[in-house]
């Protein structure tokens, strides 16, 4: 593996990292750009590998201008940024699942014989997280988004575009409008978390952050 990145570069993206609240919007990321950071998002980590979610980049700005009023936490990003994905959490989560299943034998190649008798062995992972039901599952499935959401903003940093994760939103709204639109399957996805991709209108006030010795411990 080729080290590109030192060890000051990558503190210097953490460092140069903020949650901008106004972008400029006269400036565009680039699809290549754009591509690089979706797909570290793509490459993150998930509880036993089941990539349950989706990114959608929110473009067309006639659904962006329907989300402000349920987006408070968005409202100037939605103007403003180049790039506006909202992550969704995938729902249905249970052992016998389609989607585990193909998840399992298509995309992780393990042998169908193998993922059909190993069935009792997810059952018990679920029972061991107290994942009996839907509400459980679905908080469970938008827990891994944010593995995603912090990758694709630290990717970011590292190549000088600004982000800004956001929360504050209304969620039935949200899922109501999108769901309008088709975009959330047949019931199969939740709004997990939102963030916003572009160049900052100005600069930030210097990063607060608590001491390393006030926030860790050691136990030897």
């Amino acid at each position: 593996m080729n080290k590109n990145a030192t060890k000051k570069e990558v503190l210097e993206a953490y460092h140069f990292r903020h949650a901008t609240k106004v972008f400029d919007p006269t400036k565009k990321i680039t699809e290549e750009d754009f591509q690089f950071i979706l797909e570290t998002g793509r490459l993150s980590p998930s509880s036993n590998g089941l990539e349950a979610w989706k990114f959608l980049i929110i473009q067309n700005p006639e659904l962006r201008e329907e989300l402000r009023p349920y987006a408070y936490g968005a409202y100037n990003q939605l103007l403003t940024a180049s790039h506006m994905v909202v992550i969704l959490a995938r729902k249905g989560l249970v052992p016998e699942s389609p989607y585990i299943y193909e998840q399992l034998t298509k995309v992780k190649k393990f042998p169908a014989e193998m993922v059909r008798n190993n069935v009792g062995a997810w059952h018990d992972f679920f029972d061991s997280f107290h994942l009996d039901n839907e509400q459980a599952r679905t908080a469970w499935a938008s827990k891994q988004t944010y593995i995603a959401l912090g990758n694709m903003m630290t990717s970011a940093a590292m190549i000088g575009i600004d982000s800004c994760p956001i929360e504050g939103f209304i969620p039935d709204r949200i899922h109501e409008i999108l769901e309008e639109r088709g975009l959330l399957g047949e019931d199969e996805y939740e709004v997990s978390v939102m963030v916003a991709f572009g160049y900052r209108a100005k600069e930030p006030r210097e990063k607060t952050r608590r001491t390393i010795e006030q926030v860790s411990e050691w136990i030897l």
